[in-house]
């Protein structure tokens, strides 16, 4: 089975507000990140190529690896983009459009804490530039614990906005949390969203399915013997497998806490 590591970024800062500093990779270690993978012999694709696989169309390169960067922090258009350009690296990037604002403003549309994010000035650049532009809800909500109303209005008026503002289709979406469910799976796929990326801390591969792509999370914690083991496609189990009960029972939990208006927040909890 060909192992595609799906890396996953959220922030690329020296200085990150503190909420975000645990998800944070300074520049000078994204750098070192990159070189690993071209030491590997690893080649950079876009999304697009590892879902066509998965749907039947054309294999993969044998050493691939894909980039997706989610929330949309500003430090993609100053820092990111000018070291992938500079590289020719291709990368997907989801956006809480509800953190997206106008230039010279400030977005207060989502439930991300205070941080430097995108103006959509900068997010039509990006595009025009050919970086994939993808959705990660309007607010960044634990989707899996939502009714049937705000969900659709967090997968579909997503996908809207993102149209509107950028001019073409839009096909990519982000599950906030990685969190995502049959139900959830479902809504995304009514909507018109033709892949979606959750977490899992697992290799990918051309089985995966494509509307759950595991993908693994790089933090400021994660060791460069780690990483190498990532690039070289060992330290992690392989997409796709089973749902496991752990990761039902948190479901379970996280929806009667969200139910009674203490939401349990933070990231999945890591699948062996």
């Amino acid at each position: 089975m060909t192992v595609v590591p799906v890396l996953l970024y959220h922030s690329v800062s020296a200085d990150p507000p503190a909420w975000i500093a645990p998800y944070t990779v300074a520049p000078s270690v994204f750098a070192e990140q990159l070189d690993r993978l071209a030491d590997a012999g690893r080649t950079v694709v876009p999304l697009r190529r590892l879902v066509a696989a998965q749907r039947g169309g054309p294999q993969l390169p044998e050493r691939s690896a894909v980039l997706t960067f989610d929330d949309g922090f500003e430090d993609f258009y100053w820092t990111v983009a000018p070291i992938l350009t500079e590289r020719g690296l291709p990368a997907t990037l989801y956006l809480t459009t509800g953190a997206v604002h106008p230039p010279g403003e400030e977005g207060s549309g989502s439930l991300l804490p205070p941080a430097p994010m995108l103006n959509w000035r900068q997010v039509a650049t990006l595009d025009a530039y050919g970086f994939d532009i993808g959705g990660h809800s309007l607010t960044h909500p634990q989707l899996d614990t939502l009714g049937r109303a705000r969900l659709c209005a967090e997968v579909a008026d997503c996908k809207r906005i993102l149209e509107d503002a950028l001019g073409h289709p839009v096909t990519n979406y982000a599950y906030p949390h990685g969190y995502n469910s049959a139900a959830v799976r479902r809504k995304v796929h009514q909507a018109g969203w033709t892949s979606a990326t959750a977490v899992a801390n697992r290799f990918s591969s051309q089985a995966d399915d494509p509307l759950r792509i595991a993908r693994l999370m790089v933090r400021a914690d994660t060791a460069p013997d780690l990483f190498q083991q990532w690039v070289t496609g060992h330290g992690a189990p392989i997409a796709p497998r089973p749902e496991r009960l752990r990761t039902k029972g948190w479901r379970v939990y996280r929806r009667l806490r969200a139910a009674v208006g203490r939401p349990a927040g933070g990231p999945p909890p890591v699948e062996d």
